[in-house]
Formats: C-alpha cells, structure tokens, sequence
C-alpha cells in the first residue's frame, strides 16, 4: 500500500502545467558560460549591458542577461544564498536593477542538488528560501542545473523549484538543464518554460549537428510557453567558420530554440554581429505559431530542415554537412507543404529568389546551409 500511495503522490507532481506566462515565444539574450566560465565577474556584467544595448542587440530582440555557475559562494545564518563578493563585490540585486534601467532583465543560476557542477552551493532543500532571494533581488530568469544530487529522479526535484517560484511575487522564466536524463520533453511543459535534452555544446562543427540531431528527435514536444533547449549558442567564439555560425543560427532559430548568445559581445566581429541581428532569421524563431523545425529529409549528409510558420509559410534549410559541394532538392509535396506557388527568399542573402510551385534545389557548398522562406504568392 505504501508503494502505491507513493506512487499515486509522484503523479500528482504533473497534473498542472506551468502556466507563469513568460516564454510564449523562445528566450533571448546571453549567458556567461560559453565564452567566460568561472572567469565571470560584475565589471564583464556591467560591460555586457551596456554592449547589448548600445550595438542594437537590445533592439533585435535580446533582453535576458543571463550569470551562469560561479557566482555563489555560500550560504548565511538563515541559509540565504550569498554571492562571491571577490567577483561581485556589490552583489546580484543592484546588476538587476542597472539591467532594468536598462530595458533588459536578469538572470542567475542554481542547482537541483546540494552543490552545483562547480561545487557551488545549489538549491536542493533551499527551494523556497531561494526563490524567495531571487524575487528580492529582481531576477526574471532561473537556469536549473543537475549536478550533485541525492540521487532522486530529477522528476521530484524540478518541481519543488516550479512550485516555489510560483509562489513569489515575481515572474520568472524557469529553464531545466536536466540534460535529458529522464526524457524530459515529455513532461517538462508541466514544470519548466524550457528544457535542456542533451549534454554541454562545444564550439565545432560536429558537436553543434549531434546537439540539434539529438534535440530533433523530441520536435514534437515544443511549443509556446515550452522549448526544447540544444544549449546556448557557441557563435562568435571561434571553432568554427562563419558558415558553420550561420547554420547553427539558423537551425537553432528554425528549431524554435532560446537564443542566448554566448560570445563576448564586447569584442565580436562585425561577422558574429550580422549573423546574430539578421532579423528575418530572428523573426523565424520568433514566429508566434511556435512549431519547432525538424529534420524532413536526409541522404548522404544532404539534408532538408524545416518547418511551418504563421500566414501559411514554411521555413526551410538546404544543409550540406558534407565535405564537397552538393545539389540538394527540397520537394514540396515530399516534405508535406501544401499545394500552390510560392515566393522563395533567401533570408540571409536577404532577396527573393522567385516562384516556385513544386520544388527548390540549390548548390550547397560544404558546411553550408541556404535557409529559405517560402510565403505563398
């Protein structure tokens, strides 16, 4: 009977879904990890704001400014979360507010264990203690980390962190990074605004297709209110070329995914700048149908991505994952698109490439993507 009764209160963990309000459409805006790590501090912070506003980043759609791991550095009396005062000697609430002055919002990071994957203090049995923190200091985006637990599935862990940010005056876009341990596409729309499914990124060519091929497979779990995650982005930091950058972008934005920078905006080129304010890529992500992209065709490492958007148009990617040059072929009817003619534009080349009623093909040079947009004539 005991088994049973347990059983029946680890369902009850689901039966009513986030609903805070935030994440209608995918999250955008920088985190400290990819490019600083452990190396973060106020002065990088401070400096970031700044940047994202005064080279139009801000006006592109990036609002969240987002402190990784690193920032704790223990707990009080009364438990309340402190931060390292060598690094942020002014502490967490007074970059909140400079970010809200701003226009922007912030964001920190935890942990559902007991320290986190920097042996940092995490939030397990400090739920509500620390939500209460966050609300106080103005926080409005919470990543979630998985590392040193005590052992229970991360299933009962999540929610008691959903349940005591719901409490709180304050809204807060709550972000899983369960690294996809127990599936969680299939039950994080009740718990989280988004969901991590695989491991850390790395800045290449290979890591960054496995992470969306792995991503790809749960597509169908997605929508607003809640994302699959395949990690922040690596462009701008340098292991791959601009057009390997370019296709990341524009399968993270196709796949609907959040976008959060991860270079140092302080110092990118004008290369990482164009490829991360290019509106009309930007507008596919943010597309309020909110239907995640998938994988539609693959031979040889020629494939076809794509999706639907809004006002009856679709979104495709021509990618050649290959080493030479290929002609790849995107077949309407193959890939479910409804019958009619077409206006394909080439959304970062910016200029409509003509009607097209049944199919599009194009040279793709390798490591490569042409990403199209079709709007019906």
């Amino acid at each position: 009977m005991k088994m049973i009764l347990m059983a029946l209160l680890s369902l009850l963990i689901f039966v009513s879904p986030l609903d805070n309000g935030v994440g209608l459409t995918p999250p955008m805006g920088w985190n400290s990890w990819n490019k600083f790590g452990c190396m973060i501090n106020e002065q990088i912070v401070m400096s970031t704001i700044d940047t994202i506003v005064s080279s139009g980043l801000a006006k592109a759609g990036y609002t969240y400014v987002n402190i990784d791991d690193c920032w704790a550095k223990s707990r009080d009396e009364n438990g309340k979360i402190q931060p390292n005062l060598n690094s942020f000697p002014n502490g967490m609430k007074i970059m909140a507010d400079y970010a809200h002055s701003k226009g922007l919002k912030f964001g920190l990071y935890s942990d559902a264990g007991y320290s986190t994957c920097c042996n940092l203090p995490g939030s397990l049995g400090y739920e509500e203690i620390d939500a209460k923190t966050y609300e106080e200091w103005g926080v409005d985006y919470l990543k979630y980390d998985n590392c040193n637990s005590d052992g229970s599935s991360p299933k009962i862990r999540y929610p008691k962190m959903r349940d005591a940010l719901l409490k709180i005056n304050r809204t807060i876009y709550y972000s899983m990074c369960e690294w996809g341990i127990e599936e969680p596409a299939k039950w994080g729309k009740e718990v989280a605004n988004s969901w991590r499914n695989t491991g850390d990124i790395e800045d290449n060519w290979k890591s960054m297709l496995n992470i969306i091929d792995s991503n790809n497979y749960w597509a169908d779990y997605a929508g607003p209110g809640g994302w699959n995650d395949p990690d922040m982005l690596e462009v701008g930091n340098g292991g791959m070329t601009t057009e390997e950058y370019k296709v990341h972008f524009g399968l993270w934005s196709l796949a609907k995914a959040p976008l959060l920078i991860g270079c140092d905006i302080t110092n990118m080129s004008e290369e990482t700048f164009n490829i991360l304010t290019n509106e009309e890529v930007i507008a596919v992500n943010q597309d309020p149908l909110g239907v995640q992209g998938k994988k539609l065709d693959s031979v040889d490492g020629k494939e076809v991505w794509g999706g639907p958007l809004s006002n009856d148009c679709f979104v495709l990617m021509l990618l050649n994952r290959g080493e030479s040059p290929a002609e790849i072929e995107a077949n309407f009817e193959k890939l479910g698109i409804k019958k009619g003619d077409y206006v394909v534009r080439d959304l970062w080349e910016k200029k409509d490439l003509g009607v097209f009623s049944e199919s599009f093909k194009e040279n793709v040079q390798p490591h490569s993507g042409i990403l199209i947009k079709l709007s019906p004539k």
